[in-house]
């Protein structure tokens, strides 16, 4: 009966802890919304001469004002943001001014394919870096140890960009094993591409983000490991004979695992932010390029809807992060008994 109760009190507060989040979102977003909205709307860049583009010398005056009045740039910048807001809260996010499409189609597609990128990058980086720390860890000291850390230690002060570029130099054109970029090869039909098309189009800006992304969790997951490594049950362990594989196995998986899913699920901004400059290098149609021609062209709907959308998801995949830890580890669970 009171391990029934225990666990009622501790489902509720994690139902509390998660309004809690709900609520934090809510105003973070709105904060967002409205420092973007000014931003873009003190920025240099004419939505409108974006919006014409070549054509804007045969464009009169008369017809200026029209396209003007006609997507609200003529109204106060207050004003604008709340009909924005107002629409955005009934489901409508506005109609991209660069693709002539509603943002969320046009977010909806591009996000599809950055989500294919981010994922596969996400799972090597985390699985590789385990890996690399567990090993890093394990061989303390020995040439293998200092061979991990310099590797992790200079990818850490790689930027994206730089490392895509020597990605595509290397192995698209040296070697000519991948295609150059883009997400699907050029000049094909769109029911004619087939699935290997894609993937082999993905290779690259996936590896570039994983390789940068490996050294986070492999230089923590080493460091976590080594203290465990050090500490009184595992000294015992050694004592009675345990060493090698099984001594991690029993008393150091648990341990390091938890930490290192934390730190790979809050590594999702990292990760998005990684994937606009990997996008660009490779001109892989994803939502980090399509980030970059709003920011360039002035397309505040469409901006700003990516901002909404790629903050609902960092956020969520810090809120993952932290429910996980909360539920595998009996630690952080208020409560328990002991």
């Amino acid at each position: 009966m009171d391990e029934i109760k225990v666990r009622k009190l501790i489902d509720r507060k994690l139902g509390i802890y998660i309004l809690r989040k709900g609520f934090r979102m809510v105003t973070l977003l709105v904060a967002i919304c409205f420092i973007s909205f000014l931003l873009v709307k003190n920025s240099p860049i004419d939505p409108i001469q974006a919006y014409i583009g070549a054509d804007m010398l045969k464009v009169s005056p008369e017809q200026r004002a029209k396209i003007t009045e006609y997507w609200g740039l003529d109204q106060p910048v207050m004003m604008q943001f709340y009909h924005w807001g107002s629409a955005v809260l009934s489901g409508d996010m506005g109609t991209s001014m660069i693709y002539r499409r509603p943002v969320m189609e046009v977010i909806g597609e591009r996000f599809t394919n950055s989500l294919a990128l981010m994922l596969s990058a996400w799972v090597l980086s985390g699985v590789i870096g385990f890996v690399m720390g567990i090993i890093a860890a394990m061989k303390k000291g020995s040439w293998i140890d200092r061979l991990i850390k310099w590797y992790c230690f200079t990818l850490a002060s790689t930027p994206t960009f730089w490392m895509g570029l020597l990605v595509l130099i290397v192995f698209a054109v040296w070697l000519g094993w991948f295609p150059v970029g883009m997400g699907v090869p050029a000049g094909v039909l769109a029911e004619d591409v087939t699935l290997l098309d894609r993937i082999q189009h993905l290779i690259l800006p996936a590896l570039t983000l994983s390789i940068v992304g490996i050294a986070n969790v492999a230089l923590h997951t080493r460091e976590k490991l080594i203290d465990v490594l050090a500490s009184d049950y595992v000294l015992f362990a050694r004592a009675r004979g345990k060493q090698g594989m099984v001594l991690f196995w029993r008393h150091g998986l648990r341990n390091v695992a938890l930490p290192a899913i934390t730190l790979q699920f809050a590594g999702f901004s990292e990760l998005f932010g990684g994937a606009v400059l990997a996008e660009q290098v490779f001109s892989y149609p994803g939502l980090g390029q399509a980030t970059v021609e709003a920011g360039l062209r002035g397309d505040v709907p469409l901006l700003l809807g990516i901002v909404i959308f790629t903050t609902i998801f960092v956020f969520v995949g810090n809120l993952l992060a932290d429910i996980s830890y909360r539920v595998l580890d009996p630690r952080t669970r208020e409560g328990r008994k002991v």
